[in-house]
């Protein structure tokens, strides 16, 4: 399977602070609905999807009017809803402001309480990771030998990266904060996940994204241009992943 995994554009209840599920979410903002105009505009040109066979996406507002754009171009059939490609499960916290969550609930910290639930009603961070790993090797089953396209949102993108590089914990000292529409790109063949893009943001950036390839299947005129780049050794048999930082103008996402 190859699995193409996309944040949803920006939204309303970001602009103002507000943790917002799946009854309390507004939609894009004006600038959430052209991000994602200028994805699909990508999509049509660079035809990197085009095998696409599957359509999957989130049931909330701000996810699904980014799939609707994205589903003008794309050749898979109706848009499928997956619940399982939720964020954390904000329980009694949707709608709230995160000021008030914390005046309400205290700060979540996934270091010191991994288990408590984000509210009642919600999610812990143990929960949610188990949730994201049987949701890809669910769909790695259905899905085999196919290509899909999965609109999410920025959470479930990370803790796929830390839970298929079985990353134990969050607060590692890492940050990920994958960009709004941004895209990145598993594959998987006989139980074996590689990572072959991550934060792809070329349709927003010109190519001055954030970005993760697996050499060998790096494009060469993207990698050593400019920026800080490394590398870094995550697989068994000692492949390379290559890091590449040209510009970073999103706030990070502790892992």
């Amino acid at each position: 399977m190859r699995l193409i995994l996309i944040r949803d554009g920006e939204s309303d209840h970001a602009l103002c602070d507000v943790i917002a599920g799946r009854q309390s979410c507004r939609g894009l903002s004006e600038q959430g609905l052209k991000q994602a105009e200028l994805l699909a505009h990508r999509l049509v040109v660079t035809h990197e999807v085009s095998d696409c066979q599957a359509l999957l996406c989130r049931p909330v507002l701000r996810v699904r009017q980014t799939a609707e754009v994205l589903a003008r171009v794309l050749p898979a059939g109706p848009i499928e809803d997956d619940c399982d490609l939720c964020e954390l499960h904000p329980g009694a916290a949707d709608g709230l402001s995160w000021e008030a969550y914390r005046a309400t609930y205290g700060a979540f910290n996934l270091l010191t309480s991994p288990t408590r639930p984000f509210a009642p009603g919600a999610e812990s961070w143990v929960e949610f990771a188990q949730r994201v790993r049987a949701t890809l090797e669910r769909l790695a089953r259905r899905f085999a030998g196919q290509t899909v396209v999965a609109v999410t949102h920025a959470g479930f993108i990370v803790v796929s990266v830390l839970v298929l590089f079985d990353i134990p914990r969050p607060g590692t000292g890492a940050h990920l904060d994958p960009g709004y529409t941004s895209l990145t790109e598993w594959r998987v063949e006989e139980a074996r996940w590689q990572l072959v893009r991550f934060n792809d943001l070329s349709h927003l950036t010109h190519g001055d994204g954030y970005r993760v390839y697996l050499s060998p299947d790096a494009p060469d005129d993207r990698i050593g241009r400019g920026g800080s780049s490394m590398c870094a050794s995550n697989w068994r048999d000692n492949k390379e992943v290559t890091y590449e930082n040209r510009s970073e103008k999103q706030r990070p996402r502790h892992i």
